[in-house]
């Protein structure tokens, strides 16, 4: 199963993320390693957020990769909230479906 883990920051997010940024680049890098985090980054515009999809069989993986975020810990992600993703188009569906 595929999850969404979404990020909504804080407005100062673009000043203050340097600090942090290392610490949360090393977690995801990590998490991409175990091949929990598939794809993440900033939205176009990153005060809108940011967009992480994680693979596994709850959204655990998604939920603890948040709790241990700098980002979060230290005030940057106002909000945050994990999001099961039905995929069912592509080579990484977690459940492809074609058409009969």
């Amino acid at each position: 199963m595929h999850y969404l883990l979404m990020y909504d920051v804080a407005p100062d997010y673009l000043q203050r993320r340097g600090d942090y940024r290392a610490a949360h680049l090393a977690l995801a890098w990590a998490a991409a390693e175990r091949g929990e985090l598939l794809l993440a980054g900033a939205l176009t515009d990153p005060v809108d957020g940011a967009v992480l999809l994680f693979t596994g069989d709850t959204p655990a993986v998604a939920e603890n990769f948040a709790r241990a975020d700098p980002y979060v810990r230290e005030g940057l992600v106002t909000r945050w909230h994990v999001r099961g993703w039905q995929t069912v188009v592509g080579e990484q569906a977690a459940t492809p479906v074609r058409a009969q």
